[in-house]
């Protein structure tokens, strides 16, 4: 992928995750969510890693 492309990727899961954590922190989310969470997480830090790499 073209840098600009991971970089906006890195942008939007980082303002998704945000959303979610902040839902969590006042109503909780459910297990789902939660996996769905986690999965940006990860992918997140693949986007970071590639980013890096292409640095």
């Amino acid at each position: 992928m073209s840098q600009e492309v991971l970089e906006r990727r890195s942008e939007l899961l980082k303002k998704n995750i945000h959303q979610m954590l902040v839902q969590d922190n006042q109503h909780g989310i459910s297990r789902q969510d939660n996996m769905f969470l986690q999965q940006m997480i990860r992918e997140l830090h693949q986007t970071s890693h590639e980013l890096n790499t292409k640095s």
